[in-house]
């Protein structure tokens, strides 16, 4: 009995904004929607931007649309709520922005992020508006991911992945990106695109937000895997996988299809060398 004039309320963590968002987006072929998110990723990435979808079992949010909502309210009081483990798999997201495209933020959170881990809620105020205004920034200029916006998923090609592969809920998607966000970078080290130093402080970084940067010994996933999950991947076009990877200096990536080929099989084979899947 609803009419174009009602509102839905997404309150809850990525998932739900997700879901709520692609029901408004498909109800009577698009109604009103406001986030009100409660968890660190929902808040940071999620919630802002129009991206919403369901997940499928052949890709992670391969059903969806692009959907605005009319606003996102964010209370950081809610964020007392969540467990460690959710709190930390959402930091992931936030070490993302520096990497790609703000290296005085990647410093601040060098220096911030065990306060970040303690629930800081000033820290964590400034750490939510930094990155909503990377992301607002990126979405105005590319709103429908033809470009630029691509960088946002900066890990998230090996990341879902590793997702997808390993079984839906056995990764949190921020623990998932921040094993992708390892891999990413090891691919454009093995590149020479990025020196050794930034590799090292990407790790450090990951590390000192105590998230996972290698797949354990009794993960499923194996090359072929790996490279059947993301030829599925909606960032290939003309049935070619693109990527996004670190290049020169902290702050910079590419989004490209240029890249070699056999460091990315390197890269994907190093991972999984420990595996029980990557060993059958």
């Amino acid at each position: 009995g609803l009419d174009r004039k009602c509102t839905f309320v997404a309150l809850g963590g990525g998932v739900i904004g997700d879901m709520v968002g692609f029901a408004a987006a498909s109800y009577q072929r698009g109604v009103n929607f406001i986030q009100i998110p409660t968890s660190v990723m929902a808040m940071v990435d999620s919630s802002v931007g129009g991206k919403t979808g369901v997940n499928h079992a052949l890709g992670k949010n391969m059903i969806g649309a692009f959907h605005q909502p009319q606003c996102v309210f964010i209370d950081t009081n809610t964020l007392d709520t969540l467990p460690d483990r959710e709190l930390k798999s959402g930091v992931s997201e936030i070490i993302k922005y520096g990497l790609i495209r703000d290296a005085p933020f990647f410093e601040w959170q060098e220096k911030n992020i065990p306060s970040l881990l303690s629930r800081d809620a000033k820290i964590f105020a400034e750490a939510i508006k930094r990155s909503c205004e990377n992301k607002a920034e990126v979405v105005a200029a590319d709103e429908k991911e033809a470009g630029v916006r691509a960088t946002l998923n900066l890990g998230h090609t090996f990341g879902h992945a590793v997702e997808n592969g390993s079984g839906y809920g056995t990764w949190l998607h921020g623990e998932a990106v921040a094993i992708g966000t390892a891999m990413a970078a090891q691919m454009s080290a093995r590149m020479g695109w990025i020196d050794d130093d930034l590799l090292k402080r990407v790790y450090a970084i990951l590390e000192l937000a105590d998230l996972p940067m290698e797949l354990p010994v009794d993960s499923p996933m194996t090359a072929d895997l790996f490279h059947s999950l993301m030829s599925v991947d909606k960032k290939v076009a003309n049935g070619v996988l693109r990527l996004i990877l670190l290049k020169g200096e902290l702050g910079n990536c590419v989004f490209t299809s240029e890249y070699d080929k056999t460091a990315m099989s390197d890269t994907i084979n190093e991972f999984v060398a420990e595996c029980e899947g990557g060993q059958k």
